[in-house]
């Protein structure tokens, strides 16, 4: 990350025997994508977890925490896949972790998890409101899918040059796993037409990329605080010059030679 020496200049590496005690953060974030993957198979809790999940509901009618839910809300057919992806989890979540610290850590989640949401949501109204109705919105950003997406591209920012198998077989630089994450994500939207859901992911990916190359979350955090003042600011002046009945006057295009009279500003 531009500015801040990491915490650790190498990964783990996957099935290390690392002494380091795994990350509370990474098992906590893993016991509640296994609980809510656990809860869809059980008549009375199942239909709960649709108030979580990312849904045109957030407009519809009003679920706006869906935007910060819809991550945690694991989901798929009973199968060791799962079991398999919260490894993946597991381990690329560590590095990440034990790369940013605590608080860095969860800010770019939210990041990530908030940019993907804001665009895929953005563009589903706009596709609704244009008669393109998709049955299945959103499904390209459902639960552990989108943390995977958040993490694997993290780590293949700031550990660009480390080398992962592939399918477990193929070894492959970690800086190409930002390319092929988008790859996949268009084979899912061929699969499902899910733009939304792709474009999110997509949305994720770049933002996740440009908040850890472009100097960091606390400048990225610190260059949105700054916009938005300077907005506020601007929004102010311009109620207080409407109210006074003030106006700035210009001198005429042809005139700019000429001393300005002193009632202009």
């Amino acid at each position: 990350m531009n500015g801040n020496p990491p915490r650790f200049r190498q990964p783990s590496g996957f099935g290390s025997g690392s002494a380091a005690p795994p990350p509370p953060d990474i098992l906590a974030l893993i016991a509640v994508l296994f609980v809510t993957y656990s809860l869809q198979f059980f008549d009375g809790t199942s239909g709960l977890l649709s108030w979580f999940q990312l849904s045109r509901d957030v407009w519809q009618k009003g679920f706006l925490w869906q935007v910060i839910t819809y991550p945690f809300v694991a989901e798929g057919a009973g199968s060791l896949w799962f079991l398999l992806s919260l490894l993946i989890i597991f381990w690329f979540g560590r590095d990440v972790y034990r790369y940013l610290g605590q608080r860095q850590f969860w800010l770019l989640l939210a990041w990530g998890f908030g940019a993907g949401a804001l665009v895929s949501i953005g563009v589903q109204l706009l596709m609704d409101l244009g008669g393109f109705y998709s049955p299945n919105a959103f499904v390209l950003m459902r639960g552990q899918s989108m943390v995977l997406t958040v993490l694997i591209a993290a780590f293949a920012t700031v550990y660009g040059n480390a080398t992962i198998l592939l399918m477990f077989v193929l070894p492959v630089k970690a800086r190409w796993f930002l390319g092929l994450e988008i790859l996949f994500a268009f084979m899912g939207y061929l699969n499902t037409k899910d733009l939304a859901g792709f474009l999110g992911v997509c949305a994720a990916v770049a933002v996740v990329y440009q908040v850890l190359t472009g100097g960091g979350l606390r400048r990225a955090l610190r260059e949105l605080r700054l916009k938005i003042e300077r907005k506020v600011l601007e929004a102010r002046l311009k109620r207080m010059r409407d109210r006074s009945g003030l106006r700035i006057v210009k001198p005429p295009a042809d005139d700019d030679d000429k001393p300005n009279g002193p009632w202009v500003n």
